[in-house]
C-alpha cells in the first residue's frame, strides 16, 4: 500500500501565505484517514521535511499558488507547473521544495508529488487570518484532495473524527 503524505506549507503570519496550513487544518477537522496517510504541518521547514518526504511514496502539497486566476481559485499542479506553488518558487517561504525533492532524488527516493493550492488575495500583510475569499474556499480546496484520494481508492472518511 502506497504511503501518502499530505503536507500543508506556508507562513500563517502573512495572511493568505498560510493557505496550505489552513487547508491541512480543515482536512484534520473534517475527515479521517487510514494509517498509510499522514498529515503534516510543514510550515516553512524546507529541508527539515526530508525525513517525511523520504518516508512516503506520494506527497500532496497544500499551498498558496500564483496561477494568475482570481483569488480563491483552486489549482492542481504537477511537473513544470510546480513553480506556481509558492513553496516551489525560489524561497518565498525561506525554502524551495524543488531543492528538497532533488535532495530526495540524490538519496534514492523521490516521492511522486502533486500540489493542490489556491490563488491568494493578500500574502504580504502580516495578519494571522486568511482573506475572506480564501477562507470561504478552503473547504473546496480540501474537498479536491479528498476527491482525488477517493478516486485512488483511499478511504478518507468525510465528517468530524
Amino acid at each position: 500500500m502506497q504511503k501518502i503524505l499530505i503536507l500543508g506549507v506556508g507562513n500563517i503570519l502573512f495572511r493568505d501565505e498560510g493557505i496550505g496550513v489552513r487547508a491541512l487544518e480543515w482536512l484534520r477537522e473534517n475527515a479521517r484517514f487510514p494509517e498509510h496517510v499522514t498529515l503534516l504541518d510543514g510550515g516553512t521547514l524546507g529541508m527539515a521535511l526530508m525525513d517525511a518526504l523520504l518516508g512516503c511514496d506520494r506527497v500532496y502539497v497544500l499551498d498558496a499558488v500564483l496561477g494568475g486566476g482570481e483569488p480563491g481559485s483552486v489549482y492542481r499542479l504537477t511537473d513544470e507547473n510546480l513553480r506556481k506553488s509558492m513553496s516551489f518558487r525560489d524561497s518565498l517561504h525561506q525554502t524551495d521544495l524543488v531543492d528538497t525533492l532533488i535532495s530526495c532524488d540524490l538519496l534514492g527516493h523521490r516521492p511522486e508529488g502533486v500540489v493542490y493550492g489556491m490563488e491568494p488575495q493578500d500574502y504580504h500583510t502580516m495578519e494571522l487570518g486568511l482573506s475572506p475569499v480564501c477562507e470561504q474556499n478552503i473547504p473546496r480546496l480540501g474537498q479536491a484532495v479528498l476527491d482525488e484520494l477517493s478516486a485512488m481508492g483511499v478511504d478518507a472518511v468525510s465528517g468530524r473524527s
